[in-house]
Protein backbone atom coordinates (compact mmCIF):
# COMPACT_ATOMS: atom_id res chain seq x y z
CA UNK A 1 0.00 0.00 0.00
CA UNK A 2 1.31 3.45 -0.97
CA UNK A 3 0.38 6.55 1.01
CA UNK A 4 -0.23 9.63 -1.13
CA UNK A 5 -0.70 13.05 0.45
CA UNK A 6 -3.77 14.73 -1.03
CA UNK A 7 -1.82 18.00 -1.28
CA UNK A 8 0.12 16.37 -4.11
CA UNK A 9 -3.21 15.96 -5.91
CA UNK A 10 -4.08 19.61 -5.33
CA UNK A 11 -0.74 20.87 -6.62
CA UNK A 12 -0.81 18.60 -9.67
CA UNK A 13 -4.35 19.58 -10.65
CA UNK A 14 -3.61 23.29 -10.27
CA UNK A 15 -0.63 22.95 -12.60
CA UNK A 16 -2.51 20.75 -15.09
CA UNK A 17 -5.42 23.13 -15.60
CA UNK A 18 -3.19 26.17 -15.95
CA UNK A 19 -0.93 24.51 -18.49
CA UNK A 20 -3.85 22.96 -20.40
CA UNK A 21 -5.45 26.37 -20.84
CA UNK A 22 -2.26 27.94 -22.18
CA UNK A 23 -0.34 25.18 -23.98
CA UNK A 24 -2.00 23.06 -26.66
CA UNK A 25 -1.08 19.35 -26.81
CA UNK A 26 1.70 18.77 -29.32
CA UNK A 27 -0.32 16.44 -31.57
CA UNK A 28 -3.11 19.00 -31.98
CA UNK A 29 -0.65 21.85 -32.43
CA UNK A 30 1.14 19.96 -35.22
CA UNK A 31 -2.14 19.10 -36.92
CA UNK A 32 -3.32 22.72 -36.90
CA UNK A 33 -0.01 24.01 -38.20
CA UNK A 34 -0.05 21.47 -41.04
CA UNK A 35 -3.56 22.63 -41.99
CA UNK A 36 -2.12 25.96 -43.11
CA UNK A 37 -0.01 24.19 -45.74
CA UNK A 38 -2.83 21.93 -46.92
CA UNK A 39 -5.63 24.52 -47.10
CA UNK A 40 -6.35 25.94 -50.58
CA UNK A 41 -8.95 28.54 -49.58
CA UNK A 42 -7.24 31.90 -48.96
CA UNK A 43 -9.69 33.03 -46.26
CA UNK A 44 -9.26 29.72 -44.50
CA UNK A 45 -5.46 30.00 -44.74
CA UNK A 46 -5.71 33.37 -43.05
CA UNK A 47 -7.69 31.80 -40.20
CA UNK A 48 -5.10 29.04 -39.79
CA UNK A 49 -2.37 31.67 -39.76
CA UNK A 50 -4.19 33.48 -36.94
CA UNK A 51 -4.63 30.19 -35.03
CA UNK A 52 -0.89 29.52 -35.35
CA UNK A 53 -0.14 32.96 -33.92
CA UNK A 54 -2.67 32.44 -31.12
CA UNK A 55 -0.96 29.19 -30.12
CA UNK A 56 2.42 30.96 -30.02
CA UNK A 57 1.13 33.84 -27.89
CA UNK A 58 -0.64 31.51 -25.43
CA UNK A 59 2.54 29.48 -24.91
CA UNK A 60 4.10 32.56 -23.31
CA UNK A 61 1.53 32.15 -20.49
CA UNK A 62 0.17 35.67 -20.95
CA UNK A 63 -3.20 34.95 -22.57
CA UNK A 64 -5.02 31.59 -22.52
CA UNK A 65 -5.78 29.81 -25.78
CA UNK A 66 -9.44 30.84 -25.51
CA UNK A 67 -11.40 33.28 -23.38
CA UNK A 68 -13.75 30.39 -22.51
CA UNK A 69 -11.45 28.52 -20.15
CA UNK A 70 -14.03 25.81 -19.69
CA UNK A 71 -15.78 23.76 -17.10
CA UNK A 72 -13.23 21.58 -15.31
CA UNK A 73 -13.52 17.90 -16.27
CA UNK A 74 -11.18 15.35 -14.71
CA UNK A 75 -10.53 11.68 -15.40
CA UNK A 76 -8.65 9.86 -12.63
CA UNK A 77 -7.35 6.30 -12.83
CA UNK A 78 -6.57 5.37 -9.24
CA UNK A 79 -4.41 2.41 -8.37
CA UNK A 80 -6.12 0.10 -5.87
CA UNK A 81 -2.96 0.12 -3.77
CA UNK A 82 -3.03 3.89 -3.20
CA UNK A 83 -4.10 5.25 0.19
CA UNK A 84 -4.85 8.98 0.25
CA UNK A 85 -3.76 10.68 3.48
CA UNK A 86 -3.87 14.09 5.21
CA UNK A 87 -7.19 15.24 3.84
CA UNK A 88 -10.32 14.58 1.83
CA UNK A 89 -9.88 13.28 -1.72
CA UNK A 90 -12.67 15.32 -3.38
CA UNK A 91 -11.84 18.49 -1.45
CA UNK A 92 -8.22 18.21 -2.58
CA UNK A 93 -9.27 17.92 -6.23
CA UNK A 94 -11.64 20.86 -6.06
CA UNK A 95 -9.02 22.96 -4.28
CA UNK A 96 -6.65 22.30 -7.16
CA UNK A 97 -9.25 23.46 -9.68
CA UNK A 98 -10.05 26.57 -7.64
CA UNK A 99 -6.38 27.53 -7.35
CA UNK A 100 -5.82 26.96 -11.08
CA UNK A 101 -8.61 29.31 -12.08
CA UNK A 102 -7.48 31.89 -9.53
CA UNK A 103 -3.71 31.81 -10.03
CA UNK A 104 -3.91 31.13 -13.77
CA UNK A 105 -6.21 34.14 -14.30
CA UNK A 106 -8.76 31.90 -15.99
CA UNK A 107 -12.37 32.88 -16.55
CA UNK A 108 -14.78 31.43 -14.02
CA UNK A 109 -17.83 30.23 -15.94
CA UNK A 110 -19.76 27.85 -13.67
CA UNK A 111 -23.19 28.69 -12.23
CA UNK A 112 -24.34 27.03 -9.03
CA UNK A 113 -27.73 26.00 -10.42
CA UNK A 114 -28.63 25.41 -14.09
CA UNK A 115 -31.80 27.51 -13.84
CA UNK A 116 -30.93 30.05 -11.10
CA UNK A 117 -27.81 31.17 -12.88
CA UNK A 118 -25.59 32.65 -10.16
CA UNK A 119 -21.84 32.32 -10.76
CA UNK A 120 -19.93 30.26 -8.17
CA UNK A 121 -16.96 32.63 -8.62
CA UNK A 122 -14.42 29.80 -8.36
CA UNK A 123 -15.32 27.60 -11.37
CA UNK A 124 -16.49 24.86 -9.01
CA UNK A 125 -17.76 22.23 -8.85
CA UNK A 126 -15.69 20.18 -11.26
CA UNK A 127 -16.93 17.10 -13.12
CA UNK A 128 -14.89 14.21 -11.72
CA UNK A 129 -14.72 10.71 -13.21
CA UNK A 130 -12.84 8.04 -11.23
CA UNK A 131 -11.78 4.52 -12.16
CA UNK A 132 -10.04 1.99 -9.91
CA UNK A 133 -7.18 0.18 -11.64
CA UNK A 134 -4.33 -2.11 -10.65
CA UNK A 135 -1.16 -0.75 -9.10
CA UNK A 136 -0.10 2.13 -6.87
CA UNK A 137 -0.14 5.06 -9.32
CA UNK A 138 -2.67 7.80 -9.98
CA UNK A 139 -3.21 9.00 -13.54
CA UNK A 140 -4.90 12.40 -13.78
CA UNK A 141 -6.21 13.84 -17.05
CA UNK A 142 -7.73 17.29 -17.09
CA UNK A 143 -10.03 18.60 -19.81
CA UNK A 144 -11.19 22.21 -19.53
CA UNK A 145 -14.26 22.03 -21.78
CA UNK A 146 -15.60 25.19 -23.36
CA UNK A 147 -19.31 25.29 -24.02
CA UNK A 148 -19.37 26.79 -27.50
CA UNK A 149 -18.34 23.33 -28.64
CA UNK A 150 -19.99 21.36 -25.82
CA UNK A 151 -23.37 22.74 -26.89
CA UNK A 152 -22.96 21.12 -30.30
CA UNK A 153 -22.72 17.59 -28.86
CA UNK A 154 -25.48 15.02 -29.11
CA UNK A 155 -26.62 11.54 -28.10
CA UNK A 156 -29.08 9.11 -29.64
CA UNK A 157 -30.50 5.79 -28.53
CA UNK A 158 -30.39 4.05 -31.89
CA UNK A 159 -32.24 0.89 -32.78
CA UNK A 160 -30.07 -2.21 -32.23
CA UNK A 161 -30.33 -2.97 -35.95
CA UNK A 162 -28.80 0.40 -36.86
CA UNK A 163 -25.97 0.05 -39.36
CA UNK A 164 -22.47 1.45 -39.50
CA UNK A 165 -23.76 3.95 -42.06
CA UNK A 166 -26.61 5.01 -39.76
CA UNK A 167 -24.11 5.86 -37.04
CA UNK A 168 -21.85 7.76 -39.43
CA UNK A 169 -24.83 9.73 -40.75
CA UNK A 170 -25.93 10.64 -37.23
CA UNK A 171 -22.51 12.06 -36.37
CA UNK A 172 -21.74 13.70 -39.71
CA UNK A 173 -25.15 15.30 -40.19
CA UNK A 174 -25.15 16.62 -36.65
CA UNK A 175 -21.68 18.13 -36.92
CA UNK A 176 -22.42 19.71 -40.30
CA UNK A 177 -25.71 21.17 -39.04
CA UNK A 178 -23.72 22.98 -36.32
CA UNK A 179 -21.91 24.97 -38.98
CA UNK A 180 -19.51 27.42 -37.36
CA UNK A 181 -21.12 27.35 -33.89
CA UNK A 182 -18.55 25.01 -32.35
CA UNK A 183 -15.47 26.91 -33.64
CA UNK A 184 -14.24 24.46 -36.27
CA UNK A 185 -12.01 22.87 -37.36
CA UNK A 186 -13.36 20.40 -34.86
CA UNK A 187 -12.24 17.26 -33.14
CA UNK A 188 -15.08 14.80 -32.65
CA UNK A 189 -15.13 12.20 -29.90
CA UNK A 190 -17.59 9.37 -30.46
CA UNK A 191 -18.86 6.88 -27.88
CA UNK A 192 -20.67 3.75 -29.03
CA UNK A 193 -22.29 1.23 -26.67
CA UNK A 194 -22.74 0.88 -22.95
CA UNK A 195 -25.77 2.73 -21.60
CA UNK A 196 -27.25 6.18 -22.20
CA UNK A 197 -24.83 7.97 -19.89
CA UNK A 198 -21.83 5.73 -20.60
CA UNK A 199 -21.86 6.45 -24.33
CA UNK A 200 -21.58 10.17 -23.52
CA UNK A 201 -18.75 9.43 -21.09
CA UNK A 202 -16.87 7.50 -23.79
CA UNK A 203 -17.36 10.32 -26.27
CA UNK A 204 -15.87 12.83 -23.84
CA UNK A 205 -13.02 10.54 -22.80
CA UNK A 206 -12.04 9.86 -26.41
CA UNK A 207 -11.04 13.53 -26.76
CA UNK A 208 -7.98 12.66 -24.65
CA UNK A 209 -6.68 10.26 -27.32
CA UNK A 210 -3.72 11.37 -29.42
CA UNK A 211 -4.37 12.37 -33.02
CA UNK A 212 -1.02 10.76 -33.87
CA UNK A 213 -2.19 7.28 -32.89
CA UNK A 214 -4.49 5.26 -35.11
CA UNK A 215 -7.35 3.23 -33.63
CA UNK A 216 -6.06 -0.30 -33.00
CA UNK A 217 -9.32 -1.72 -34.42
CA UNK A 218 -9.30 -1.25 -38.20
CA UNK A 219 -13.11 -1.36 -38.29
CA UNK A 220 -13.31 1.77 -36.14
CA UNK A 221 -10.26 3.47 -37.64
CA UNK A 222 -11.98 3.30 -41.04
CA UNK A 223 -15.14 4.77 -39.50
CA UNK A 224 -13.10 7.60 -38.00
CA UNK A 225 -11.55 8.40 -41.37
CA UNK A 226 -14.89 8.33 -43.18
CA UNK A 227 -16.54 10.62 -40.62
CA UNK A 228 -13.66 13.10 -40.87
CA UNK A 229 -13.60 13.02 -44.68
CA UNK A 230 -17.32 13.63 -44.93
CA UNK A 231 -17.20 16.53 -42.48
CA UNK A 232 -14.31 18.03 -44.45
CA UNK A 233 -16.27 17.66 -47.68
CA UNK A 234 -18.95 19.93 -46.17
CA UNK A 235 -16.90 23.03 -47.00
CA UNK A 236 -17.62 24.65 -43.62
CA UNK A 237 -13.97 25.47 -43.13
CA UNK A 238 -12.20 26.99 -40.12
CA UNK A 239 -14.58 29.20 -38.14
CA UNK A 240 -17.12 28.74 -40.93
CA UNK A 241 -15.37 30.87 -43.58
CA UNK A 242 -15.32 27.97 -46.05
CA UNK A 243 -12.43 25.76 -47.05
CA UNK A 244 -11.02 22.28 -47.26
CA UNK A 245 -10.55 21.53 -43.56
CA UNK A 246 -13.49 21.53 -41.15
CA UNK A 247 -12.35 18.62 -38.96
CA UNK A 248 -8.85 17.64 -37.86
CA UNK A 249 -9.64 14.44 -35.99
CA UNK A 250 -12.25 11.84 -35.05
CA UNK A 251 -11.79 9.38 -32.20
CA UNK A 252 -14.11 6.47 -31.35
CA UNK A 253 -14.36 4.48 -28.12
CA UNK A 254 -16.74 1.53 -27.93
CA UNK A 255 -18.13 -0.66 -25.15
CA UNK A 256 -20.37 -3.75 -24.94
CA UNK A 257 -24.07 -2.98 -24.76
CA UNK A 258 -27.48 -4.61 -24.24
CA UNK A 259 -29.04 -6.71 -27.00
CA UNK A 260 -31.96 -4.27 -27.17
CA UNK A 261 -29.94 -1.07 -27.49
CA UNK A 262 -27.28 0.87 -29.33
CA UNK A 263 -26.41 4.17 -27.61
CA UNK A 264 -24.32 6.55 -29.71
CA UNK A 265 -22.96 9.92 -28.57
CA UNK A 266 -20.60 12.44 -30.04
CA UNK A 267 -18.80 15.16 -28.14
CA UNK A 268 -17.88 18.14 -30.27
CA UNK A 269 -14.61 19.86 -29.43
CA UNK A 270 -13.30 23.01 -31.06
CA UNK A 271 -9.87 23.32 -32.67
CA UNK A 272 -8.46 24.19 -29.24
CA UNK A 273 -8.88 20.74 -27.69
CA UNK A 274 -7.15 21.46 -24.39
CA UNK A 275 -6.10 18.60 -22.15
CA UNK A 276 -3.14 17.43 -20.13
CA UNK A 277 -2.21 14.25 -18.24
CA UNK A 278 0.14 13.40 -15.38
CA UNK A 279 0.94 10.17 -13.54
CA UNK A 280 1.73 10.41 -9.82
Amino acid sequence: MRDLDVKILTDAIEKLFIEANYILPEDIKKRLISCYEKESNEKAKTIFSILKENIKIAENLVYPLCQDTGMAVLFLEIGQDVHFVNGDFNEAIEKGVELAYKNGYLRKSVVIDPLRRVNTLNNLPAVIWTEIVKGDKVKISCLPKGFGSENQSNIKMMNPNATREDIINFVVNGVISSGSKGCPPCIIGVGIGGTFEYAAYLAKKSLLLSLDEENSDSFYSEMEKEIMDRINNSGIGPLGVGGDISCIGVKILSYPTHIAGLPVAYNYCCHSCRHKTIIL
